[in-house]
């Protein structure tokens, strides 16, 4: 595994806590993403690093990130990155309407 994908849903996340940062420290919020991208790269390398949260949804894995949870899974040749949420969030009603979808 070479790389990861950073879903709609991760994105929309990312961008929000930017815009957050945006208003309240830059600098901070500069810091985050890149250490993010550090966190990414190292789940690149050891994708199965990260706490099982398979009580939630089959195969995710989360890794804490400065008071933020970065929820992944693992495919056969793919990481993908499915959320960036803060720790104090219910994680369990993050993919529920995903649940209602099937």
């Amino acid at each position: 595994m070479n790389h990861y994908i950073i879903a709609p849903s991760a994105s929309r996340d990312l961008n929000e806590i930017t815009d957050y940062f945006a208003n309240f420290n830059v600098e901070t919020g500069e810091r985050l993403i890149a250490a993010f991208e550090k966190k990414c790269q190292n789940l690149i390398n050891f994708p199965m690093i990260g706490r099982s949260y398979e009580d939630i949804r089959a195969g995710l894995r989360g890794v804490p990130l400065d008071g933020y949870i970065i929820l992944y899974q693992v495919t056969t040749n793919t990481l993908e990155i499915l959320r960036v949420v803060h720790g104090s969030r219910n994680l369990k009603t993050l993919f529920e309407s995903e649940e209602e979808d099937i």
